[in-house]
């Protein structure tokens, strides 16, 4: 086990991508707290449930991810109640798909905050305890459109290609500190945050959720096929391994082809 008794602190891990990297994480004996939206009952459950399927502490954050007091006080009281901070997935993101014409500026500002710069404020709290102890590991999730765009999603896209330019400075920066940071960029993944995108695509193109998910998001992807949290979790946790350590600022595709034409 290459994370026992390490610490990792992933954001907006209460479903999803999140929540299968967290529990990859603490499978493979590492120390969590999870952080996101989302009912209370629900999360208590699966914050339990990573406890006693893995025996590991795990802790939940309500932190705001569009607040940097909040995202700077989670990490300092992870590793207050957990430990020192061994690896930060900054993964808690939001969508919103409109003409650019239509766009909301509050939804801007909000996928801006969430997607982008409170992966800033995140690294920049934990940098300075990883490189004390000269070892960590940075892991943002990114997307497919960190690299390409698809139109009405404006922010979306802004904020992915600004995550990849922040991955690689912050790679270089810290690059003889012993730590490693990281893109990992899925296509389109059945989560969530696709499912409810669907009704604004379906609006946005005038088609039916069939044509959305065939000619909008799987045209996309020349396997034809969905990416699984499974998949995205087992990368995630391979960048994390002693074999990955001379992986950094790479920006690491899992998106059925896309990208590559």
């Amino acid at each position: 086990m290459s994370l026992k008794n390490r610490v990792a602190l992933v954001t907006g891990s209460t479903s999803g991508i999140g929540l299968c990297i967290a529990r990859a994480f603490a499978a493979d004996g590492a120390h969590i707290m999870i952080n996101g939206l989302g009912d209370p009952v629900a999360i208590e459950t699966e914050r339990a449930k990573i406890e006693s399927d893995f025996g590991v502490k795990c802790l939940y954050s309500s932190a705001d991810m569009t607040k940097p007091d909040q995202i700077v006080g989670m990490v300092k009281d992870c590793e207050a109640k957990l430990g020192a901070l061994d690896v930060l997935v900054n993964n808690a993101g939001i969508q919103h798909v409109d003409p650019i014409e239509n766009f909301p500026p509050a939804s801007w500002d909000a996928i801006i905050a969430i997607n982008l710069s409170a992966a800033f404020h995140a690294i920049r709290t934990a940098v300075p305890g990883m490189k004390a102890r000269k070892w960590g590991r940075i892991i943002n999730t990114a997307s497919a459109h960190s690299k390409v765009a698809s139109p009405f999603k404006s922010a979306y896209v802004t904020a992915k290609h600004g995550l990849n330019g922040l991955t690689k400075t912050v790679a270089l920066e810290v690059a003889t500190d012993g730590i490693t940071a990281n893109c990992i960029s899925p296509g389109y993944v059945w989560t969530p945050l696709v499912e409810k995108q669907i009704p604004d695509t379906m609006k946005a193109r005038n088609m039916t959720k069939e044509q959305v998910m065939h000619d909008v998001l799987l045209a996309a992807q020349p396997t034809k096929e969905f990416v699984t949290v499974d998949q995205v979790a087992a990368l995630a946790l391979f960048l994390t391994s002693d074999a990955a350590c001379n992986i950094t600022g790479a920006n690491l595709s899992i998106d059925g082809g896309w990208t590559a034409e």
